[in-house]
């Protein structure tokens, strides 16, 4: 990733997640992430992922607790997705699909560099 003034490189097209999935998903693997590590993570500028956080928020997929200077923030798995085709489908559904994803793209990663 190439970072230019603390901004990373954008993604051009189109991506299979929405940005708000990319960062419920950053938070979910560490709930007191920095709102920096998280843009940097998702390839996303801080204040996009501050709209996103507060877009979350107010729809109450997400809280936060202030613990000293950082952000303590706690999601609401069983909130159900927004979109109509995803009707029934939980926050807690979506986030296990896709840390299982990561967690079987580490290990594989892992595998290989230790085959290698």
């Amino acid at each position: 990733m190439v970072v230019v003034d603390g901004v990373p490189e954008p993604h051009t097209g189109w991506t299979f997640l929405t940005s708000h999935a990319r960062v419920l998903a950053s938070i979910a693997d560490n709930h007191n992430a920095r709102i920096r590590d998280i843009a940097a993570r998702c390839r996303l500028t801080e204040r996009a992922v501050q709209k996103i956080i507060s877009d979350l928020e107010r729809d109450g997929y997400l809280s936060h607790t202030r613990k000293g200077r950082v952000n303590q923030y706690r999601i609401d798995p069983s909130k159900i997705l927004r979109h109509p085709a995803e009707a029934g489908l939980t926050v807690a559904s979506l986030l296990s699909m896709l840390i299982r994803d990561e967690a079987e793209r580490h290990g594989t990663a892992e595998r290989s560099r230790a085959d290698s």
